[in-house]
């Protein structure tokens, strides 16, 4: 089925909720506020059905005092419906309408001048034309205008069939399922029930959705769209979703509900922005900032040197997070008016240089993605991480992947999909050679080298040993590179450095994980030489991370006891004051005494046995 969002726009008492009313019979103005003062205060939504055609409505409200409203329902429209009274004409809500559909890239237009029964058919004509020039200063594709009245059911026989015919998709797959929620309530027996349009991909029954304010995840229970209960809601379906286990209560108007792991979070975003006419934007000022159908309060800070433009780049710093994506549209309001709309250029914050996110966002304005990925490299000698492109570009992880291929003086790992530039090999060679040069008895594998260097991934750090063994620097055995320098036994030369280690730390030796990392051996065998010298009995196993050297633990068998000789038992305090040492190693000694026949435990004491 073919579906489509047709929303309304026009001033006050022109006509929009009577109109849709007309056509599907919705009555739009359903709250008793709304029907006592006239006016629509909220949005709301409806739809009609012709064959595989479904299009929905969204109906704004027109008082300029509710365009916050407006906005929230605007960012989701296919096509708009320009509704103009023939009575009134252009009126200065309509221009606002007009001006922040055209700042948020809304292309298709279907102009309808309403109550043409109020005014002569030369009236009307005039009207028309009149109208229909105004609206080309602006950027729309009018698909067709016509004059109707809710009294002539022709004329809305005659618009909605016109409106069937229209081919007014323009919503575009990305790589994630997205959806603002405009409405959170609760139903009886069936919990939390949020409201939005689809956007991105497709949302399935029994998915699981990430709603991202809250960092919090949830299973799609039932989808509605259209108060009909589907399996499937597809892009530009206005859709209900009910939640498991979420209070109705706790998700606001703007919440972004997408798939975990998709998007993030950032306290500033970089955008391009124009500003409507005799308008400007200031630098360090306070906005509110519109995204979908949320409301942030932010600082603008533009990148250029003067105090005010009306067009350019500028950084969105906010005290909460915004969850936004590449060439996402937005609103800048001040007080109330309409001051700009921009485009979410830079959705992902990161540290760099002005002049670097300068060229940055210059390319991505241009949509040089190739480019971007280079500057981006530049600040990056650490790895860019694919995964964010289908947040940081709107693209798929092949589609990054066959956009860094093309780069030049970079690696690609394409497991990982993490790309580096080259000059990253030299780090990572670097850090190799200084364990080895430290160390000569290094001795690790290439998983061994990235706990060490955690952002290098195992394929590119795979390269640099392979340099490394060309260079006769290093000598592999199985998966363990060591010093290409050393000649003797190996593994009895490694032996002897941890027992040694182990001796020079007398009663509080340090746990195997950190002697490995200390002395540059892989875990796997670290653990065979401590088992190797316990076999040997050169040192004793107590716990499963603590392995004292033989004599060391014999001296301290013998102080134990001395001190029962002396003071009759041994505790925590008495042994503490002989040996300080902390109570983990301190409760594992004591233990261990408890192994020999005439030793006796009396509650927490260590006593001589009485024969």
């Amino acid at each position: 089925m073919t579906n489509f969002i047709i929303g309304t726009c026009g001033h006050i008492d022109h006509g929009k909720t009577a109109l849709i009313k007309a056509l599907n019979g919705f009555e739009g103005d359903s709250t008793k506020e709304e029907q006592e003062r006239g006016i629509t205060i909220d949005l709301s939504f409806s739809n009609i059905k012709k064959d595989d055609k479904n299009i929905a409505f969204i109906d704004v409200p027109g008082h300029e005092k509710l365009v916050k409203n407006m906005i929230a329902g605007a960012f989701s429209f296919d096509c708009v419906l320009i509704v103009v009274s023939a009575v009134e004409g252009i009126k200065p809500q309509t221009i606002e309408h007009l001006d922040i559909l055209n700042l948020l890239g809304v292309k298709n237009a279907v102009l309808v001048i309403s109550k043409k029964d109020l005014v002569s058919e030369d009236e009307l004509k005039t009207k028309l034309r009149d109208i229909q020039l105004f609206i080309s200063a602006y950027d729309f594709d009018v698909k067709f205008c016509m004059g109707v009245s809710i009294y002539d059911e022709k004329s809305i026989e005659d618009l909605k069939e016109k409106l069937f015919c229209l081919d007014a998709s323009s919503r575009v797959e990305e790589n994630f399922f997205r959806c603002y929620v405009d409405r959170a309530f609760s139903i009886k027996g069936a919990g939390t029930v949020v409201t939005g349009t689809v956007l991105g991909q497709a949302l399935h029954n029994n998915d699981k959705v990430f709603i991202c304010d809250m960092k919090k995840e949830s299973k799609v229970k039932n989808i509605q769209v259209h108060d009909i209960d589907v399996d499937v809601a597809n892009i530009s379906n206005r859709v209900a979703i009910n939640l498991a286990n979420i209070d109705a209560k706790s998700i606001k108007r703007g919440f972004l509900l997408s798939k975990k792991g998709y998007i993030r979070g950032f306290h500033s975003v970089d955008i391009s922005f124009k500003t409507l006419s005799k308008k400007y934007l200031h630098h360090n000022r306070n906005y509110s900032i519109y995204i979908g159908s949320k409301k942030i309060d932010a600082k603008i800070l533009l990148f250029n040197s003067e105090s005010s433009l009306t067009q350019g780049f500028a950084t969105i710093k906010s005290n909460e997070d915004i969850f936004s994506i590449y060439n996402e549209k937005i609103i800048i309001r001040d007080s109330g008016v309409s001051v700009a709309g921009g485009v979410i250029l830079n959705p992902v914050s990161e540290p760099m240089k002005k002049t670097q996110k300068l060229d940055l966002l210059k390319a991505l304005e241009a949509k040089d993605i190739q480019k971007a990925y280079s500057i981006l490299l530049k600040a990056h000698k650490k790895g860019l991480g694919l995964i964010s492109s289908a947040q940081r570009f709107s693209l798929s992880h092949q589609e990054a992947l066959n956009y860094a291929k093309k780069l030049e003086s970079c690696f690609v790992d394409e497991k990982e999909l993490i790309i580096y530039p080259s000059t990253t090999q030299e780090i990572i060679y670097q850090n190799i050679k200084d364990i080895y040069t430290k160390n000569q008895y290094a001795l690790l594998s290439n998983s061994s080298i990235k706990l060490r260097l955690k952002w290098a991934s195992e394929a590119f750090i795979e390269v640099v040993l392979k340099e490394l063994l060309e260079e006769e620097f290093l000598v592999k055995d199985g998966n363990l590179y060591q010093n290409a320098n050393i000649k003797e036994d190996f593994k009895s030369s490694l032996e002897g450095v941890v027992l040694k280690r182990l001796e020079e730390e007398g009663f509080a030796p340090t746990a195997p994980y950190n002697i490995y990392d200390e002395l540059d051996l892989d875990r796997k065998m670290g653990d065979t030489i401590l088992k190797s010298l316990t076999s040997k009995k050169q040192i004793i196993r107590l716990q499963h991370n603590l392995f004292i050297h033989a004599s060391s633990l014999s001296k301290l068998v013998f102080d134990m006891k001395e001190i029962i000789k002396k003071e009759g038992y041994i505790d925590i305090a008495n042994f503490k004051k002989a040996h300080p040492l902390s109570r983990k190693y301190i409760i594992t000694y004591l233990e261990y005494l408890d192994n020999f026949s005439q030793i006796k435990k009396e509650g927490n004491k260590r006593v001589f046995e009485v024969i």
